[in-house]
């Protein structure tokens, strides 16, 4: 499947703030943003110019599928479907990306970013109530309990993984079983649970126009 393999320092940079796509190197000082706090390119430095309308709803648009790692063919794909569905759009459409296979195991704290969650679960390190999954793209629903594979858990990544998550928080739509590794969707994730800086209704106006 495609995916971005250029340098994601630059994703942040173009954004104008952090997007946290490298994990823990976010939190330190070799933060790509910190380092250079202006948009990459040969004229990053003096650019200036006020945004259209336009152009405010397409950085709200390439902010969020840059978050989520999620290519511009799927992710209208994720729009057409929170559309089709009862209730606010923008809000359906961050539940939808919410609840992506990569991103729940990424909320619970089973990896440190979203996109080594994403390669964590490509080589089939989870299992979806007993049953392996392999889809980042797999949409986790209400009731299902993720756990880390029997062949995975003593493993590289996962070794000390239980000690590493005595002490961190969680969001409160999931469960998470620490020292099994495991944990569980409870309900859909409400709009003030989705901490991630998008404003969705620019989004929906872009696919609007």
């Amino acid at each position: 499947m495609a995916r971005y393999t250029e340098a994601v320092c630059r994703l942040c940079r173009r954004e104008g703030l952090k997007l946290y796509l490298k994990g823990e190197r976010c939190y330190t000082e070799k933060c790509g943003i910190s380092r250079r706090a202006f948009v990459p390119g040969q004229h990053g430095q003096g650019r200036r110019n006020k945004p259209s309308e336009y152009g405010l709803q397409l950085r709200e648009k390439q902010k969020a599928r840059r978050i989520y790692g999620v290519l511009e063919s799927q992710f209208r794909r994720y729009f057409k479907e929170a559309d089709r569905r009862k209730g606010v759009t923008g809000e359906n459409l961050l539940r939808l990306l919410e609840l992506r296979m990569d991103n729940v195991v990424y909320r619970l704290g089973l990896a440190a970013s979203r996109a080594e969650a994403r390669q964590l679960v490509r080589h089939g390190h989870f299992n979806v109530n007993g049953r392996k999954v392999s889809i980042p793209s797999y949409q986790v629903s209400p009731g299902e309990v993720i756990t880390v594979r029997p062949g995975s858990s003593d493993k590289g990544r996962f070794k000390d993984l239980a000690e590493l998550l005595r002490n961190q928080g969680t969001v409160e739509w999931l469960e998470v079983d620490r020292q099994a590794l495991s944990g569980r969707v409870v309900r859909l994730p409400a709009r003030e649970e989705i901490d991630v800086p998008i404003t969705e209704h620019l989004i929906v106006e872009l696919y609007s126009r």
